[in-house]
């Protein structure tokens, strides 16, 4: 059951990106990926910090040793993003983020390869995380997984609308964002099998786990929202941040509880 677990929660987050940006325009994807980054903020920071971590020292492992393996964490990602080998954008034309003219075709230019290779690796890793959780504990791995699945879909939807400004079919873009997706459930399966021999080290990739979603959050999506908006659009960020923040309260219980 572990298994098939990890299996649908890896599929999930890349096939609603998929029907998600072949249901909707072009604008309005721009419009939802704007509200999906609070979201996935609220999210992510509410997985880690009230979930994942808790969960990993509750364990016998040292605190010394976990937060050295979340600084070490937070600097491997930085330095994955720097090889672009862990690509997490939402930007594109239009999204209000001023970016120069011909921005999307130039990131589709180092994107026919790099995006998708670069997107796939980050869904290989994101496939083991949620491995990792769900054989630490289901519930954990339900947290864990949903906050990977609000991270994807405006990733995703984001990468399909810079794939489509570029000139690419909507067909074409869809199927890379497919072949994305699936890297997912690859690493998930890997982990299940390669992971679950090593009980001992399940704090240590929890804690790698947090690093990510935390990396995540303070280097990429928080700077999206921290922009000068009229009152209005600054208390919806506001609302879908604590709207992801108690998603999280409620999929957990609202306490760390077993």
């Amino acid at each position: 059951m572990t298994l098939l677990y990890i299996v649908l929660a890896t599929l999930i987050g890349g096939l609603l990106s998929v029907v998600i940006a072949a249901s909707l325009t072009v604008s309005l994807l721009g419009r939802v990926v704007k509200h999906l980054v609070s979201l996935s903020t609220g999210v992510l920071l509410g997985t880690a910090l009230l979930h994942v971590l808790p969960e990993a020292f509750e364990a016998q492992a040292g605190a010394h040793e976990l937060f050295l393996t979340l600084l070490g964490g937070l600097m491997f990602f930085f330095l994955l993003e720097k090889a672009e080998l862990y690509r997490h954008t939402h930007h594109h034309e239009g999204d209000g983020h001023h970016h120069h003219h011909h921005f999307d075709h130039e990131q589709a230019g180092r994107g026919g390869l790099a995006v998708l290779v670069g997107d796939s690796i980050h869904n290989f890793c994101d496939g083991v995380i949620i491995a990792a959780a769900f054989l630490a504990d289901t519930h954990l791995g339900m947290a864990t997984a949903m906050a990977i699945i609000a991270h994807e879909i405006p990733q995703e939807v984001g990468d399909y609308i810079v794939l489509l400004n570029a000139g690419f079919s909507r067909a074409r873009a869809l199927v890379y964002n497919a072949i994305s997706g699936l890297s997912a459930v690859l690493g998930g399966v890997l982990g299940y099998f390669v992971v679950g021999a090593w009980e001992s080290l399940f704090p240590y990739l929890l804690v790698v786990a947090s690093s990510s979603f935390i990396y995540v959050a303070v280097a990429d999506l928080i700077p999206q929202l921290q922009r000068r908006l009229p009152w209005r659009e600054t208390a919806a960020q506001l609302a879908w941040l604590a709207a992801g923040l108690g998603l999280v309260l409620v999929v957990s219980g609202g306490a760390h509880a077993h």
